[in-house]
């Protein structure tokens, strides 16, 4: 969805294989706008573990070849592109375009604490940015703070109500963060209800992703 989306929260450099391709499905199944991560706005629902959405490469260009950078060198590199933008936000620190900006920058980079910090500074200034709030919401998730990724994507939901990606997310993360099927299945339920113009790829993978919950309840 992306807002499509996906994760099991730990914090820190070593995920688990699990935890990946959950947030990476978080991002990817609406996939409608979290082309974000699990972009915020638009996520990848993936069957398939693949790291994505704002898991997407975070590798940068010219990395690969060489090798897999490490969460430092990587913050080093997004420090370096943020710099300019930074430096514009000194004299104009409620823009919320530049805010947004150093936001994906970060969270491209997997450094998903400043993400979100830059992400809730831009939501102060437009706190109707549903799209953002639910990116922010995976960067959340990411950091290891479930809780707060949840209450962030009921609050976009309380905007829109019908928002694919904040719903997508909100279940993948109630089953792969909190083990509540029940209330991933509800999310995923509304999904379905709200966005009768959801493709029929994108349905079939919501449904597949609802069958699997419930073959997971009854085994």
């Amino acid at each position: 969805m992306a807002n499509e989306p996906t994760p099991e929260p730990t914090a820190g450099p070593s995920w688990q294989a699990k935890q990946v391709y959950a947030m990476a499905v978080i991002s990817l199944v609406v996939g409608l706008a979290i082309g974000y991560l699990f972009r915020g706005s638009q996520s990848p629902a993936a069957p398939p573990p693949q790291p994505a959405a704002n898991a997407q490469s975070a590798t940068p260009a010219g990395a690969m070849g060489r090798h897999m950078p490490s969460l430092e060198e990587m913050k080093q590199m997004a420090d370096k592109k943020a710099a300019p933008l930074l430096e514009m936000l000194k004299t104009d620190p409620n823009n919320s375009g530049l805010l947004i900006q150093v936001g994906k920058i970060y969270s491209s980079t997997h450094q998903f604490k400043e993400a979100a910090s830059y992400y809730g500074k831009a939501l102060q200034v437009d706190p109707k940015n549903v799209a953002i709030r639910t990116e922010m919401a995976s960067c959340l998730y990411y950091n290891g703070d479930v809780d707060e990724a949840i209450s962030q994507l009921q609050q976009s939901l309380h905007y829109d109500p019908k928002d694919a990606n904040s719903l997508f997310n909100l279940g993948m993360i109630k089953w792969q963060g909190k083990q509540d099927s029940k209330g991933a299945l509800a999310a995923w339920q509304q999904l379905l209800k709200a966005n009768p113009q959801l493709s029929a790829e994108r349905k079939a993978t919501v449904q597949k992703l609802m069958a699997d919950v419930q073959m997971q309840g009854k085994s």
